[in-house]
């Protein structure tokens, strides 16, 4: 379970990125992490702790830029170490920076294919530098151009749909052109997808959760399809394309039960509105199994 935010700004992102990972720090406290985008200069700023211990004030001032992205870490693959703290990024194609929220179930397999057929080397244990690395080298598969544009980012995220099995939400920042944010095609792990109107033009976000949305002033737009791909570019055009047949919805119920805010929507159903139910649900199997219980009180426990 891991936090993840991406926001392409009119104006300077990092206070708004930080904002939103305070709010997403349920999902994560292992490790905190965000990278922006000043002209082709990538910012890095990532260690273990708390999004307020990981990110100081001259820190913030370093971090420049009108777009990023933004991690906060539990840690379900690889190890505690700082160096697996998120965003991971690689030079080549165009340089890359990416966050992800999941588990890849073929990790191992893409690891050593990796090595032995793409030529490429993953220095943790962690499955979100697989991921990076398979994206990577699907971008690298298309035609080569100068500049980037969507057709031959689309196709790469549909190339590691087929190669990548498990449930991922992943977010990643394209040096010199923008941010692309995309699920795996069950829609295990949440996305969504959020808007901001300024007299300059509309802002864009994606979040794990839209708690996120609230507290920066964004609106929740709707959330990524199973298999969608976003991109946002720098100059705030949004693109959107279906790079995966969408198969079984199956998104994870612990999003529900124990992961999510209460106060978010996640595939449009309110998570406060969902637990209600769920014990509405358990308290009529309790009195129809146990008649004879005595109870006093009621007290959750995940």
């Amino acid at each position: 379970m891991c936090g993840i935010l991406g926001i392409v700004s009119k104006s300077e992102v990092v206070t708004s990125l930080y904002d939103g990972l305070t709010v997403l720090q349920h999902r994560g406290q292992d490790a905190a992490g965000i990278a922006t985008l000043e002209g082709a200069r990538l910012h890095l700023q990532k260690g273990n702790g708390l999004v307020r211990e990981v990110f100081q004030h001259d820190d913030l001032l370093r971090l420049r830029g009108r777009m990023g992205i933004g991690h906060c870490r539990y840690p379900t693959a690889g190890s505690e170490g700082a160096d697996e703290a998120q965003p991971f990024y690689v030079n080549s194609p165009y340089g890359i920076a990416l966050a992800h929220n999941g588990n890849l179930v073929n990790a191992d397999d893409l690891r050593r294919q990796m090595y032995e057929h793409d030529q490429r080397h993953i220095n943790t244990d962690s499955d979100s530098e697989v991921l990076l690395n398979v994206f990577a080298h699907e971008l690298q598969l298309q035609e080569r151009h100068l500049k980037l544009s969507q057709e031959p980012v689309f196709k790469a995220i549909a190339g590691l749909h087929a190669r990548v099995r498990g449930g991922y939400a992943v977010v990643a920042l394209l040096l010199d052109y923008g941010i692309v944010a995309f699920r795996d095609p069950h829609g295990i792990r949440p996305a969504v997808l959020g808007a901001r109107d300024t007299p300059t033009g509309t802002e864009y976000a994606v979040a794990s959760e839209s708690v996120a949305f609230d507290i920066l002033g964004f609106r929740r737009v709707r959330d990524i399809a199973p298999g969608e791909a976003v991109l946002i570019t720098a100059d705030g055009k949004l693109y959107t394309q279906q790079c995966a047949e969408a198969k079984i919805h199956a998104p994870c119920i612990f999003e529900y039960v124990y992961f999510a805010r209460p106060d978010s929507f996640i595939d449009k159903v309110s998570v406060y509105a969902a637990r209600v139910h769920m014990g509405q649900k358990l308290g009529d199997k309790i009195v129809r199994d146990w008649k004879d219980l005595d109870i006093d009180v009621v007290i959750p426990i995940p």
